[in-house]
């Protein structure tokens, strides 16, 4: 999955909808997390768009989201914020949601 900073992001949410993985490189449930992601990425190819935002490397992204733990996706549909998810959930309940807003 392609990490995102801030000068790349509006661009990458703009159409479609797009799953952000908000994470952090210390945060075990991100570890976790990301083959979930990855698998989800795989199935859900054409239909959604999966991207990673670090926090720490993109500060102003997470406080303009108000991310307050990781790991958290915040789903996007054409831009606007539609779902947020916190924490590490199982592959089928991220999908549910995921496909709440396709």
């Amino acid at each position: 999955m392609k990490i995102v900073d801030s000068n790349e992001f509006k661009n990458e949410i703009e159409s479609g909808v797009t799953i952000v993985d908000f994470f952090a490189t210390w945060c075990g449930p991100c570890k976790m997390l990301a083959p979930v992601l990855e698998g989800l990425s795989n199935d859900m190819e054409g239909k959604a768009k999966f991207i990673k935002v670090d926090i720490d490397q993109s500060l102003d992204l997470a406080n303009q989201f108000q991310i307050s733990s990781v790991p958290t996706m915040v789903i996007f549909k054409n831009g606007e914020k539609v779902d947020q998810i916190v924490g590490f959930l199982p592959k089928e309940r991220i999908q549910e949601a995921i496909e709440k807003s396709l």
